[in-house]
């Protein structure tokens, strides 16, 4: 009896320490010494982590995950002038939990220039790639293998904005689909507004359903929804301005507009990504530009309304994206410019976050996706 005691509380152990573990991925840009995606293990509880491997690809600065977890989509953000297609690629990869590799299934055009954005839909059968140059987006079709079919269809916008150095064309900077499915909202840097589409699934098209307008000038770039999915709250780059919305289906109504700087900041902006705490208490936005910050919000649950309670200087330079470990325990902010990222730990409590002085080095970090 005491044998199968010990046995089953060896196994026990063995199961703890597995769930512990997670695989981190990191999506680069390759102009300097990074040679692609790369994979490191994860210790939800210590912070700790190890490289695992690295897949060569081609500036794959974003990264989609499956919903089954077996395989990896990231853009290539590219413009090949020397191909009939003038753009840049979806790349799709295997990835075995076993040993923490990423293969290389296949790539196709992504519809468009620079693609910077990519996501899976819910039956893991479509991706969504968002071109920033071309201010398009182009949809794909998933096989069951994972393998990418060619376009099946590319939506163009147009139009431009009032900055003429960063708004003279659409810059479709993200997409983003509902928690039902049904709608892709895609916020345009360069036209200041969230177009939103219908998406039926079953024959692989989106139409154009409505769009909610930004302050002209602002430049719409990321969104997160709250885990009851009843807000959605934009990210824009050249104000450091975050709107929240409240949703109905296909429709944004719109709540609160809140600056993610403190009032006496002076300097470029260069808002980037934006993420609300699991337990949806607390939201947080990068800010590249001048600040090189974390903000910190309060999230009033009953209207989705923000109060900003601080920020975290990000210990480095550049701040693109940043993401939570799946227990909500650590914060982990891609500093693209000083080549790393830094581990913060997570007080759920106030959300404030604390430097843990461990990193991970790795070259023009940009994009972080977790598989459990």
């Amino acid at each position: 009896m005491k044998k199968i005691l010990s046995i089953l509380f060896l196994l026990c152990t063995i199961s703890v320490v597995a769930q512990k573990e997670q695989y981190l991925l990191v999506g680069t840009y390759t102009g300097g010494k990074s040679e692609g995606i790369y994979v490191y293990k994860f210790n939800t509880v210590t912070g700790d982590n190890s490289f695992v491997s690295v897949a060569k690809s081609s500036n794959p600065s974003f990264l989609a995950i499956s919903p089954n977890q077996k395989y990896v989509y990231a853009v290539n953000e590219n413009a090949d002038s020397t191909k009939f297609t003038v753009g840049g690629n979806i790349s799709a990869f295997a990835f075995n939990k076993a040993t923490g590799t990423l293969t290389a299934i296949n790539k196709q055009p992504s519809g468009g220039k620079h693609p910077c954005y990519v996501a899976v839909d819910k039956t893991g059968r479509w991706v969504f790639a968002g071109n920033y140059t071309s201010g398009s987006i182009g949809l794909l079709h998933a096989n069951s293998d994972g393998s990418l079919d060619t376009l099946k269809q590319v939506i163009q916008h147009t139009g431009s904005g009032p900055n003429a150095d960063r708004q003279q064309g659409p810059h479709v900077h993200s997409t983003n689909l509902s928690a039902d499915n049904k709608y892709l909202f895609v916020p345009d840097l360069g036209i200041d507004k969230v177009m939103i589409y219908t998406f039926d699934n079953n024959k692989g098209q989106l139409k154009y359903a409505t769009a909610a307008p930004s302050t002209p000038g602002n430049g719409p770039r990321h969104m997160a929804f709250s885990p009851d999915n009843k807000f959605v709250y934009l990210m824009e780059e050249m104000s450091g301005t975050v709107v929240c919305y409240s949703v109905n289906k296909g429709s944004l109504k719109l709540q609160q507009r809140i600056s993610a700087l403190p009032a006496d900041f002076k300097g470029a902006a260069g808002s980037a990504d934006i993420h609300v705490a699991p337990d949806g208490k607390f939201l947080y936005c990068s800010n590249r530009g001048d600040a090189n910050t974390i903000s910190i919000f309060s999230v009033n649950q009953a209207n989705g309304k923000l109060k900003l309670i601080g920020d975290q200087s990000t210990m480095g330079k550049t701040p693109r994206n940043f993401n939570f470990d799946p227990t909500g325990n650590f914060l982990l902010v891609a500093n693209q410019n000083s080549d790393e990222i830094v581990i913060f730990k997570v007080n759920q409590l106030n959300g404030r976050l604390t430097d843990t002085g461990k990193r991970i080095n790795v070259d023009n970090p940009v994009c972080l996706k977790w598989i459990k």
